[in-house]
């Protein structure tokens, strides 16, 4: 009989195949003393092999384009910051090696870290895969990372680091799985551009054999070990009467009998344009501009390269609609020149627009340069601010775009419960809601959307996270304007039908997830969508609402 363990499926698509773990982890260097005289030979070995790998996470970045890069970039500049390196020469100048000085310097900065109530524990993974890689290299070993296979196989591994799933082979790695991690963690979101199947916060992944058959399916999370000869066809033919539905699904999105519902592509910048375009994006529902911003943490980029990046984007979709995200820094985003170092708790303190308003110059220059870049070009643009809270940010939000020139509709990220719940006194002063999902979840359950132990708390089927989305759009249907949802829930399939049925009136996600949403729109009418979405917020828990609207939507 077939072993089932479930996780989190984050990346549509079944993956059948071999395990293969992903290499361990540095071992410990050991705490040997070197005498003074080598101390400067030792520090400047930690400064070569720090610049390597900084090198190193650059040229990956390079290769892998779009949102990979803006996550490889910051990890080269975690590599490089100052402070660590400091305390790496100050370790070896009083004994140690280069290989004990920057693990002790990278040990002592985690527990920063992780003493700060685990909000960056994202970060802490991203911090401890640049330590292995200094240390690999000083110790002339291997790199930690992804298995060297001739054959096809499913990644397993504690958690992946981005440097490492930024750049997985489709060809080799089948799918993968991870025992940390959650639906809105980098690795899963790059997994879904990458396109390869994915279940994250499996317990007890890594005790799955070297070799053992598994079949992952990324849409349900669940793992099928020593699957038999039938789980395997079952699954097979689930996933090739899939495929024929997405090859047959074409054009705008719509449901079954019409009701259209505008598909968009999130991007993280130029880059992503060419894939966004490949899967038929009616537009971009979600631009970050955080990849400009985190070239360099110590200034804002110039104008003039604002304006040329943006217009790359934007000359994609002539005649289509842009809406562009200005700066969410802060938090898990930190920047040098905008965000306080000392903040007790940073998901709680001055983010996103609270940043901006805080500096109105850095504002007023990402706006001019919308405006700029703009000019002369068909497209419909749309600006919106992250993390409004109430009416007050809304409209200054809006008055510094009029202050600024810019010819486009402004509009406010709906992240935070209270602006759902006011949704409409917001509408007063904007002309269209965008719904981020991740963080939504995020603030109503108290749950950092980067730690696998609250994972079924940023569920985004929560029938709390329904009720909440319901209200924004029931708001905006009422002020006559536009509620779209450009988090991570529009790139469910299931789930985006049942957001249909709450109202919401455009979705962006990932390029690679627009054909399956396009494909299981088309399926249902608006009506059947309606009731499948009452029928999710009469549950109690995310899985009864999805078992719910599953059921309605298959006529049981």
């Amino acid at each position: 009989m077939d072993t089932t363990l479930r996780g989190v499926g984050v990346s549509h698509g079944v993956a059948i195949g071999e395990v293969r773990h992903m290499g361990t982890a540095v071992l410990e260097p050991p705490a040997k003393q070197i005498p003074a005289e080598e101390a400067e030979r030792e520090q400047g070995r930690a400064r070569k092999a720090v610049e390597a790998v900084a090198a190193d996470l650059m040229a990956r970045g390079n290769l892998a384009g779009g949102e990979a890069q803006a996550v490889l970039e910051a990890q080269a500049m975690m590599a490089q910051d100052p402070e660590l390196i400091a305390d790496v020469e100050r370790r070896i100048a009083v004994g140690s090696t280069a290989e004990r000085g920057v693990y002790d310097a990278f040990a002592a900065y985690r527990e920063l870290l992780a003493g700060a109530g685990e909000y960056l524990a994202g970060r802490v993974a991203d911090l401890d895969d640049v330590r292995n890689r200094i240390v690999a290299r000083l110790l002339g070993v291997p790199m930690p990372g992804v298995p060297d296979s001739d054959e096809p196989y499913v990644l397993v591994a504690r958690d992946l680091a981005p440097a490492d799933t930024a750049l997985l082979d489709p060809t080799l790695v089948l799918g993968f799985v991870t025992e940390e991690g959650g639906p809105t963690s980098h690795s899963a979101i790059l997994a879904r551009a990458l396109g390869v199947p994915a279940v994250v916060a499996l317990p007890g992944a890594g005790e799955l054999a070297e070799g053992t058959m598994i079949a992952v399916d990324g849409s349900t999370g669940e793992i099928f070990v020593d699957p038999s000869d039938d789980k395997k066809a079952q699954l097979e033919a689930a996933a090739a009467e899939r495929r024929a539905a997405l090859a047959a699904s074409t054009g705008p999105g719509a449901t079954a009998d019409g009701h259209k519902v505008p598909l968009l592509a999130n991007v993280g910048g130029p880059a992503d344009v060419a894939a966004a375009v490949e899967a038929g994006a009616e537009g971009v529902g979600l631009f970050r501009t955080e990849f400009l911003f985190l070239d360099d943490s110590k200034q804002a980029p110039s104008e003039e390269k604002q304006v040329a990046a943006y217009r790359q984007v934007l000359e994609a979709f002539p005649e289509g609609r842009v809406v562009v995200r200005v700066l969410d820094a802060g938090a898990d985003k930190p920047l040098d020149f905008l965000t306080p170092a000392d903040e007790p708790n940073p998901a709680l303190g001055v983010r996103g627009l609270r940043t901006l308003l805080d500096h109105p110059e850095v504002l007023r220059t990402q706006l001019t340069a919308l405006a700029k870049a703009a000019e002369g070009l068909p497209v419909y643009l749309e600006v919106m601010a992250p993390m409004v809270a109430d009416r007050t940010d809304a409209r200054a939000f809006a008055d510094a775009c009029r202050e600024a020139g810019l010819r486009a509709k402004f509009g406010a990220m709906v992240e935070i419960p209270s602006a759902a719940l006011r949704a409409r006194s917001i509408l007063q002063e904007v002309e269209f809601l965008s719904l981020g999902t991740n963080d939504l979840a995020q603030y109503t359950f108290a749950a950092d959307r980067q730690v696998g132990a609250v994972s079924r708390l940023q569920d985004p089927w929560q029938p709390a996270l329904l009720d909440l989305v319901a209200l924004s759009a029931e708001a905006a249907k009422a002020e006559g304007k536009s509620c779209g949802v450009c988090g991570e829930a529009a790139s469910d399939p299931l789930l985006a039908c049942v957001l249909a049925g709450l109202g919401v009136t455009s979705l962006s996600m990932g390029a690679a997830s627009i054909p399956y949403v396009r494909a299981a729109l088309a399926k249902y009418t608006l009506a059947q969508c309606e009731r499948a979405a009452a029928a999710a917020r009469a549950t109690d828990t995310a899985e009864d609402a999805r078992s719910a609207a599953q059921a309605v939507l298959s006529g049981e």
